[in-house]
């Protein structure tokens, strides 16, 4: 299946940029359709009424929250008007507690959400809850773009993750249509365990199921030289000249609500290059 339904949610014009890019390379490869969600976030609210707040402060930050989110729909419109792409643009105001039930309702119906990174200088808090809203709320994979990153028509050279679990499966299914293009999928196992029914063959069904695909395969399996599994995928990603990462989104329940595990958030912290993730 291909990304004929992509999904970019913006709330700072300072960060559109690649994910635009992005976003309009992938739906001129795949002829596809780009919609864009331009959000004025109103962070100043925990989506409760707080005491000592009137009636005129609250109207003030809704009405700054709204002119972020016109100049936004602007800035996005002024990149897409001339592009040739079939896309459209949806303006709205959010308080951050309640961003999560916009961006799964519009997410559910998107073959792919693509992002910007949510952590690093000048990342806004609301970054985190918009992927975890698309991962677990929406059940769409993601495509997390770093803010200097070159937008892709198709990887060439892909990293894939593996590790067994179902989630890393479920990502590697979302992404078969960019494995598919690719020159080379490394599928990278590192520490495989020592006992289990894949240990003398790490990786091997994997690389079989991919390969009936028509997938170019390759199995490296590292040995956990850095502190953090997603220290060594990412090293090896960088020194293959990998142009994507595919893994797994993990999270963890707190009060019920789903957030991002170590392992994710480690990774997404520390990426030079596009992750494609789905949980």
């Amino acid at each position: 299946m291909a990304f004929k339904s992509l999904l970019t949610v913006l709330t700072d014009t300072k960060l559109a940029e690649a994910p635009i890019a992005q976003g309009m390379s992938l739906a001129a490869a795949n002829n596809g359709h780009l919609d864009i969600l331009c959000l004025g976030v109103d962070r100043s609210q925990s989506g409760y009424y707080y005491a000592g707040a009137n009636a005129m402060v609250l109207q003030e930050t809704l009405s700054r929250a709204q002119d972020e989110a016109v100049a936004i729909e602007e800035f996005a419109q002024a990149k897409l008007a001339a592009s040739g792409l079939r896309w459209g643009t949806e303006s709205g105001v959010a308080q951050i507690a309640d961003l999560g039930r916009h961006v799964a309702q519009r997410a559910r119906f998107a073959d792919l959400v693509i992002l910007p990174k949510p952590y690093g200088d000048g990342h806004g808090a609301e970054l985190e809850p918009t992927i975890e809203a698309a991962l677990f709320e929406g059940q769409t994979p993601v495509l997390v773009v770093p803010d200097e990153a070159t937008p892709l028509a198709e990887a060439r050279k892909v990293s894939v993750a593996w590790n067994e679990s179902a989630e890393a499966l479920v990502a590697i299914r979302a992404a078969l249509p960019i494995l598919k293009e690719a020159d080379l999928v490394r599928v990278v196992v590192v520490d495989p365990p020592t006992h289990g029914p894949n240990r003398s063959d790490p990786g091997g069904m994997l690389s079989q199921f991919l390969s009936r695909h028509g997938v170019r395969v390759e199995i490296d399996v590292l040995s956990k030289t850095l502190p953090r599994v997603s220290d060594v995928i990412m090293r090896h990603a960088k020194d293959s000249d990998c142009d994507m990462v595919v893994m797994g989104a993990y999270g963890h329940s707190r009060f019920r609500e789903a957030i991002l595990g170590g392992a994710t958030r480690n990774m997404l912290e520390q990426a030079e290059i596009p992750v494609f993730m789905a949980h």
